[in-house]
């Protein structure tokens, strides 16, 4: 019977075998004869749909894993056909290169540029496939006519490509190993031909898309709109093509002198991942402009909204597009400029926050959640985000946070604090973040609204319970990072914050309460009971809550039986970030933490993480379960570096003032206690001003590794109706169901 089996599957594998490589010779026969008959076109197209369903289930097994990096006797590098192995083409080298020439296949993908209905085989080997880019944008002008047949055809190509560069997502998530995908890093090397015209055709496809329909309500209901598909085919081959770890690497991003040409001349150190290079090679401010325009009007459509339901249709692929944005900011640092130089960085900011906020209690979008919130820390190490900021916000996006006029600080930070109060448990890591966030604009925020102020002095009402402050050993961290936006403002915007100086000494127990928090043991037992019959991380009495925007819709949890997939850990704020110190000029001065040093907002530093945990963790202890417990000396090690002394001189001077001003007027109005603050001053009565601090965002390994999983989890749930890998054995991540 056993050797009945074995026979069995070595037949299977005989015949999986002779498929496999029929199927890429078919493709290489009709990428060398261009396509001319309508069977060779269908040939293509079937043996690319036949690869898309079996590759998967090659890379599920590591025996089949290295067959396609395997030689094929005939199929010389030089192309001239040697027979000896040493000069043999591996199959996966011919399927790439044949997938390239066939995306350039006059009539078949791209529309012909003769007269004549006759191509020469060496006409397609010779054209010019820069002249053949699909769409207009960077480094093209001329815009094709729509051809639906090319643009399915396309699709079906593309969608076979991204299934070649899968076999990452059945490897285990390596974080220190810096492995580079085989496929993708030879798709990108010089050997492809067309590297530069289709990184093009693919960012400018991307960017050019205006999925509204011409502004016709309920358009996209009586035509088909067959540019979607390929427009998200595009953005995810485009994504994991630019998967590229720059922390290991030199940076890409060259100053060379501005030329004519789309990409920067000058000759950059950068990788050999060509279209990581030509990405950080864009230069020119129109086409910055036009994919700034391009992500920005993608991202905004979930957005729109009109008084027809339904009339505009809605983009799914807003995920895809945030990571895009990401590896332009992170790889071209011209292109991160160019956003900030202007208020057009608030085009992408709003439906940043809007999707935080909307994913905000759904476990299936924590991946979401993250980048948004990294592309934020991103934007926030720079000067001219937090200044851009101050900007009115006007346009009302319905969201289910309460009503206030004021500026996009101030949105960013409501929509904060309800990511924070009200959103589920597994965010808590990106508390941080956060206020990392909040803490780096803080010194630019000329004016926050009142319902604001609220919102930070409840956040630091709620981290600065006893029962909170003690219950983990980086909880203290978020009351530092919170004192430190109260300092920022005080020294450096003062005069424009009314708003914040009044919640301040309206809540100015709070600050009493830390200056004198308890850290006698008795005290320290009772919060942390207090903490096992409080299951809630955070208090939302005292909020003001307040009513919602209209229109609005509260954030849904997911429903029951999503998908999702398991994302790696992020690092911690202080691998995330290094800290600059912002000089007179308003450059930015990296401050290296030294050996030893004790830190003062007791949160560690970059590149000592060990040292500073050392003397915070010392004098706290392990409990025979295992589990943390803190100490008096523990809590005292941190207490003593509570940023106070800027707010107690403030209270001092300013809470005498403002309780005379109430008995001799008898004043219980707001607004005339506010009238008094906005013409007080405290020149001459505060400490010396501190040097605003900024954390910047670092690359690292760690979020090289959690991009990359999160980006290929985006890309298995985007392709499970029809499946592509769902239902095989992945290893990149885990799939689960809420």
């Amino acid at each position: 019977m056993g050797s009945t089996d074995s026979k069995l599957n070595f037949r299977k594998a005989v015949i999986q075998l002779t498929t496999k490589t029929q199927a890429v010779e078919k493709l290489v026969q009709g990428a060398e004869s261009g396509c001319h008959s309508e069977k060779e076109k269908q040939i293509v197209l079937n043996c690319s749909r036949l690869l898309t369903r079996v590759l998967p289930y090659i890379f599920e097994d590591p025996d089949w894993r290295g067959f396609f990096w395997s030689t094929v006797p005939g199929a010389g590098r030089g192309g001239q056909g040697e027979e000896d192995d040493e000069h043999a083409r591996p199959l996966a080298e011919s399927l790439l290169l044949a997938i390239a020439d066939l995306l350039f296949c006059p009539d078949f993908t791209v529309q012909s540029h003769r007269r004549s209905t006759v191509d020469s085989a060496e006409d397609v080997h010779s054209l010019d496939s820069c002249e053949y880019i699909w769409e207009a944008g960077v480094g093209f002008a001329h815009s094709p006519q729509p051809n639906y047949i090319h643009d399915m055809n396309r699709m079906e190509l593309l969608k076979l490509l991204l299934t070649c560069f899968s076999e990452a997502m059945y490897l285990p998530p390596a974080p220190e190993s810096g492995s580079t995908n085989p496929w993708v890093q030879f798709f990108c090397s010089t050997e492809n031909r067309h590297a530069l015209p289709l990184f093009t055709s693919l960012l400018n496809t991307v960017c050019a898309y205006d999925p509204v329909g011409y502004g016709i309500p309920y358009n996209h209901l009586l035509f088909s709109d067959y540019r979607e598909p390929l427009v998200e085919e595009a953005a995810q081959v485009l994504i994991v093509t630019l998967d590229h770890d720059s922390a290991s690497s030199a940076s890409p991003t060259v100053d060379g002198t501005t030329t004519g040409t789309a990409m920067d001349d000058a000759d950059p150190p950068g990788p050999e991942n060509l279209f990581v290079n030509y990405l950080s090679r864009i230069h020119r401010e129109e086409d910055f402009q036009f994919i700034l325009k391009g992500i920005a009007r993608l991202l905004s459509n979930p957005l729109l909204q009109t008084y027809l339901p339904n009339s505009t249709k809605k983009i799914q692929f807003h995920q895809e597009l945030l990571v895009l944005f990401w590896k332009l900011c992170d790889f071209n640092k011209k292109f991160l400029f160019f956003v900030l130089k202007s208020s057009d960085v608030l085009d992408i900011l709003v439906p940043i926050l809007f999707f935080l906020n909307d994913a905000r209690a759904d476990q299936s979008r924590v991946g979401l959640m993250h980048i948004g919130v990294f592309i934020l820390l991103l934007l926030s190490g720079e000067r001219n985000f937090g200044v851009r900021l101050n900007k009115p916000y006007s346009i009302r996006v319905p969201m289910d946070i309460p009503v206030f006029t004021g500026t996009h600080a101030d949105l960013l930070i409501v929509v904060f604090h309800k990511i924070i109060t009200s959103g589920h448990q597994r965010l808590q890591p990106l508390f941080d973040c956060l206020l990392t966030i909040v803490v780096n604009v803080s010194p630019y925020l000329k004016s926050l609204s009142m319902v604001t102020a609220n919102k930070l002095l409840h956040l630091l009402e709620a981290f600065s319970t006893t029962w909170f402050l003690f219950s983990a050993a980086q909880n203290h961290h978020l009351v530092f990072f919170l004192l430190e936006v109260f300092n920022n403002i005080i020294q450096y915007q003062f005069d424009g914050n009314s708003n914040l100086v009044y919640a301040i000494i309206r809540k100015r127990s709070i600050f009493h309460q830390l200056a004198n928090l308890p850290t006698d043991p008795p005290t320290i037992h009772k919060a942390l009971q207090r903490r096992r019959r409080t299951p809630e991380p955070l208090s939302r009495t005292g909020s003001q809550e307040g009513t919602s925007m209209e229109g609005s819709r509260p954030a849904a949890p997911a429903e029951p039986g999503t998908l999702k997939t398991s994302l790696v850990a992020t690092p911690g704020i202080d691998k995330l970030t290094e800290k600059s110190q912002v000089s007179e000029d308003g450059t930015l001065r990296s401050l290296e933490p030294e050996p030893q040093q004790s830190l003062e907002d007791g949160s560690p530093a970059k590149g000592e993480p060990s040292q500073a945990w050392r003397e915070q963790r010392r004098p706290s202890t392990s409990s025979a379960s295992g589990q943390w417990s803190p100490t008096p000396e523990w809590v005292l090690s941190w207490k003593s570096k509570l940023p106070l002394q800027t707010i107690m001189r403030l209270l001092q001077v300013l809470v005498p003032q403002v309780e005379k001003i109430c008995i001799d007027k008898g004043l219980t109005d707001e607004s005339e206690i506010l009238r008094f603050l906005q013409h007080g001053t405290l020149v001459g009565l505060l400490p010396v001003p501190h040097p605003i601090l900024i954390r910047k965002y670092q690359a690292n390994s760690g979020t090289a590794m959690w991009f990359r999983t999160y980006m290929w989890g985006v890309i298995y749930l985007r392709n499970v109706d029809p499946p592509v890998w769902y239902d095989t054995d992945v290893k990149l991540f885990e799939i689960q169901r809420v």
